[in-house]
């Protein structure tokens, strides 16, 4: 039960943008459209009340021509077209009445409703009321009497026309319907519209959708962007990103795999071959000789295997999300570490090595793992292919923009074009042929440096023999450069 509620709870959340769009467009405009189709009845109404209130003030105003005090009472004629619009509205049941404001004259149906608030003299008021138990629409309006009756000289005289609301409701639900079936017709169609544009709109996520699906397993290639909108491209962009890293990690895992397969299975069928021998073997002498090459052969294929696993984590570093977190590093307590750590090789060959820093600390923003790593193969290659008795001296500089450690050894050296290809792979100088060692070293040095935005410099000893190689930091640029990698 839990994991179909799970199921179920993620099949809620989890809902297309079609569906999130349709749900926020169309309830929005059908509220909209609803409101205005409810001010555009309102209006309407308002509309129909002026066009007939007009038709009321008509009658209003010719009944107020005709209105006389002269004779010394409350007389009204009735002209001929004031009739003959009474006779044209007789099936609205017009009514009508004329009376002074204190109600001693009155003429026409009496008892006809008031406003309830007081008259302004020559305004006329439009109001509903009910008369007769008829709903009525009322006209009023008052004006002082000329010449006044009973010496009343503020007195008014009251005019009223009232129409019945059969024929004006039965107009105005007639326009109303009209107007209802027009603007629901036009929801229905803007709601057809805005589906068709929110699938329209959506079709390139659903190409980009069976583009993807549709692709091989090995096939990395940056997805076609055209014809996307502007919206889509950043997913695209961030999409072509993620598949251009996995492609770059794939091709290291790859790379990683052949040299593998290619440097371990040499050493590894010489070791089954010697393995042979010694088993064979009953002399110890023959035995010990056999084992001893056998370290020494184990010992080539754990160099080699690290080396590998070096340069491959490194080359994992650079293409790693951000590159790495930046931190400070002082080259002189790095270096000073590398050195004890080689020391006890350096004595068992017979080495003069030592530390050189003009100034403490020399701090730059790097990865210490990863230059602890270059380091220590600048220094294990100067104590390897250094004389016994030799010298190897690492050297701290800075100055205002750079720092610089440089590793010097009093070995042979390297030619020009061993030292332009310094940092292939599994490629060795003239003066490596005979010494142990997969030709690895500086090409880790060589990648580091570039991870870390730094310079990989050799030269030869001038007059001196021996081989100078540095590791070059631009302080300026060096914590930009870490995570630009």
């Amino acid at each position: 039960m839990t994991t179909r509620s799970a199921k179920k709870t993620g099949q809620k959340r989890n809902r297309t943008l079609k569906t999130q769009l349709l749900w926020w467009l169309i309830p929005t405009l059908v509220f909209v459209m609803m409101g205005a189709l409810w001010l555009s009845n309102h209006q309407l109404r308002n509309q129909v009340d002026i066009a007939y209130d007009r038709s009321l003030s008509g009658a209003l105003r010719a009944i107020d021509h005709n209105i006389s005090t002269a004779s010394g009472g409350l007389a009204m004629e009735q002209p001929y077209l004031m009739l003959e619009f009474f006779e044209l509205t007789a099936n609205g049941s017009v009514f009508y009445r004329v009376a002074t404001e204190d109600g001693l004259a009155e003429i026409g149906h009496p008892d006809l409703p008031m406003p309830a608030e007081p008259l302004v003299s020559g305004e006329p008021r439009f109001f509903y009321a009910t008369y007769q138990g008829t709903p009525v629409r009322v006209a009023a309006l008052a004006r002082p009497m000329d010449p006044p009756l009973y010496a009343n000289k503020g007195g008014r005289v009251i005019v009223q026309v009232a129409e019945g609301l059969d024929t004006r409701q039965a107009f105005l639900h007639q326009v109303l319907v009209r107007s209802v079936e027009r603007d629901l017709a036009v929801i229905l169609i803007s709601v057809l519209l805005i589906i068709l544009g929110v699938f329209m709109a959506l079709r390139p996520l659903v190409r980009l959708r069976q583009e993807v699906e549709g692709r091989s397993a090995d096939d990395l290639s940056p997805v076609s962007a055209s014809d996307m909108p502007g919206e889509v491209l950043p997913l695209v962009a961030a999409v072509n990103l993620h598949m251009a890293r996995f492609a770059a990690q794939a091709r290291v895992q790859s790379q990683f795999l052949d040299d593998a397969s290619h440097q371990l299975r040499t050493p590894l069928s010489v070791l089954r071959t010697q393995t042979a021998y010694a088993l064979r073997e009953t002399d110890p002498q023959e035995v010990r000789t056999a084992l001893l090459a056998m370290q020494e052969g184990l010992d080539r294929a754990v160099r080699t295997t690290n080396q590998m696993l070096a340069l491959a984590r490194a080359k994992d570093a650079s293409l790693a999300e951000g590159g790495f977190v930046p931190e400070s590093v002082d080259l002189v307590d790095l270096a000073d570490g590398v050195i004890r750590t080689l020391l006890p090789t350096a004595r068992v060959r017979q080495l003069d090595i030592g530390l050189e820093a003009e100034q403490r600390p020399v701090v730059v923003q790097g990865a210490d793992w990863l230059l602890r790593e270059a380091v220590s193969n600048l220094v294990d290659n100067a104590i390897r292919y250094t004389s016994p008795t030799g010298e190897v001296t690492v050297r701290i500089q800075a100055d205002a923009g750079q720092a610089r450690l440089v590793v010097e050894d009093s070995g042979p050296g390297m030619s020009a074009e061993d030292i332009a290809r310094a940092c292939v792979r599994f490629r060795r100088g003239a003066a490596g042929k005979n010494k142990p060692g997969a030709g690895l070293g500086l090409a880790i040095v060589g990648t580091i440096a570039e991870i870390l935005g730094a310079r990989l410099v050799l030269e030869n000893r001038a007059p001196l023999p021996g081989l100078r190689a540095a590791l070059v930091f631009t302080l300026e640029s060096t914590p930009d450069a870490a995570m630009r990698h």
